[in-house]
């Protein structure tokens, strides 16, 4: 989940819409109601663990008539958002470097194509460490991404685990420590809250401020607000269902995977308000923060609070690495769907990109070749318009979230019968629980739709709308031409045995 990197990004996204308190009591709230996806999605997973994950669980749960239309749509959610989730993922990362930069040489006002170029660094650091040294990721990256486990040994555990750890402790002994600009009491870092920078309602900005998918800057020397691509509470556990990869590559599934998907936020709700709570006690002035040219305060904001340069990039050194850590697992989570849904015959040329290569060992390169290619075109967008590029961040969230509301959805409609033998059963309280899942992905798309400010400009417009639509009609329109005819669903897991066992072993 790499919390610490999904809370930092946005944090001037959270100053806009209310300050402390919407970072606090936001990051709550968004755990306890991602909690409710979380039950029932591990419910599910206990009856049909397969790491197909949620386009397979649709098509057993719907009907025969509809089984292979909502697999489609669901498989097509999921790569889209694996691939705009990578992208927005690489993007934050290389504005983290931006504005690393930026503590030595404030005065550097990067441009969008020198933004762009270091994205372009970030997507080839991350495919060389995808692509040849595919053996050594279980080494490099498990801790906060589940979802990518190639191998089970106990070394999986080790590097970024602790580098996140470590790194969460770390950050807040220092910051805790020096306080160069003060300390708060708790009445601030708890209870501040100042809905005025956004223009909206003070409700509707508390809720703008915890799911926006853009931070918002306002710059003086410009009478505009402008917008950079970043992360954000809903978005930090966007990767929950994911955790089903792991299926056939773990002993008893059907026990394991629950408890993994429904630990994983409580222990990232935890280290997200142990990392919160020493930055909201020694915050800076949040006009300062605001005024950052590059559009991300968090190297400005250590360096005020430790009150030196080296040891403000100090603390943005470990956000950053974490950061190219989730950039790995990203990367193998986008090569990954595209590659499973190459093998069913669901995305164009699917011959092609569902091969493994023979010099690569067993990394399907040339689904990973497709999906870092979408993503490097989409990021010209950034080139002619920053506003229209920020959109990709939300859709990934949007289908992402999409992607898990429909298996839930489906199993409410079919009053929950294919439930009652799950191993991880909800009981008679998992009518409610579903119920609330479903409601509360609607609710986020629905945030994710919105301006984060108003009036509403051409820089402060959100394009996801347009994004998510363009996405639909490719799929709605490959799916007339092609899919109709060849596409047959996923492999059922009772029938293709050895099927499942190649498709894991062939990305290991």
């Amino acid at each position: 989940m790499a919390v610490p990197f999904g809370l930092a990004t946005p944090i001037a996204t959270s100053l806009v819409g209310g300050g402390p308190a919407v970072m606090i009591w936001g990051w709550i709230l968004v755990s306890v109601l991602t909690q409710t996806l979380a039950l029932s999605l591990a419910e599910i997973c206990s009856k049909y663990p397969t790491s197909a994950g949620t386009y397979y669980w649709c098509y057993r749960l719907a009907s025969p008539r509809t089984r292979l239309l909502s697999s489609w749509i669901n498989g097509w959610l999921t790569v889209v958002g694996s691939w705009t989730a990578d992208l927005s993922v690489k993007f934050a990362t290389a504005q983290l470097v931006v504005a690393g930069v930026g503590i030595y040489y404030s005065e550097w006002d990067a441009t969008a194509l020198q933004t762009y170029m270091i994205f372009l660094g970030v997507a080839a650091i991350a495919g060389i460490f995808c692509i040849f040294f595919n053996r050594l990721l279980p080494t490099i990256d498990v801790g906060p991404h589940l979802s990518i486990v190639s191998e089970i040994p106990i070394a999986c555990q080790i590097i970024c685990a602790c580098w996140t750890g470590l790194g969460i402790i770390v950050i807040s002994i220092c910051l805790l420590a020096k306080a160069a600009v003060g300390r708060h009491p708790a009445s601030f870092a708890l209870g501040n809250f100042d809905p005025s920078f956004s223009g909206w309602t003070p409700g509707w900005s508390f809720f703008i401020g915890i799911l926006p998918v853009r931070s918002l800057l306002l710059i003086t020397t410009r009478t505009q607000y402008y917008h950079n691509a970043s992360k954000q509470p809903a978005y930090t556990f966007s990767g929950i269902g994911m955790i089903t990869n792991m299926a056939e590559e773990v002993y008893n599934p059907s026990e394991i995977l629950p408890k993994a998907i429904t630990w994983s936020i409580p222990i990232g709700t935890l280290s997200g308000i142990l990392f919160l709570l020493p930055i909201l006690f020694t915050f800076p002035d949040v006009d300062t923060l605001l005024q950052v040219s590059s559009g991300q305060p968090i190297g400005v904001m250590f360096t005020l609070i430790m009150g030196s340069r080296a040891g403000g990039f100090g603390l943005w050194f470990i956000i950053f690495g974490i950061g190219m850590f989730c950039s790995m697992s990203t990367s193998c989570i986008g090569s990954r769907a595209t590659w499973a849904f190459a093998r069913d015959k669901a995305i164009p040329f699917h011959r092609c990109f569902s091969k493994i290569g023979p010099y690569f060992g067993d990394v399907p390169v040339n689904a990973y070749a497709l999906s870092t290619m979408i993503q490097v075109l989409l990021g010209l967008v950034y080139l002619g318009s920053s506003a229209a590029f920020n959109a990709f961040a939300g859709v990934a969230v949007m289908c992402l979230g999409a992607s898990y509301a429909m298996p839930i959805a489906i199993s409410l409609m079919n009053a929950r019968r294919d439930m009652h033998d799950a191993p991880f059963n909800l009981g008679s309280v998992g009518t409610v629980i579903n119920a609330v899942a479903v409601l509360w992905v609607m609710f986020v798309t629905v945030l994710f739709l919105m301006p984060a400010v108003i009036p509403v400009t051409m820089w402060s417009m959100n394009y996801a709308s347009v994004v998510f639509g363009g996405f639909g009609v490719i799929s709605a329109a490959w799916y007339m031409i092609n899919g109709q005819f060849y596409y047959k669903g996923p492999p059922i897991q009772e029938d293709s045995t050895s099927s499942s066992e190649s498709s894991d072993s062939a990305l290991h």
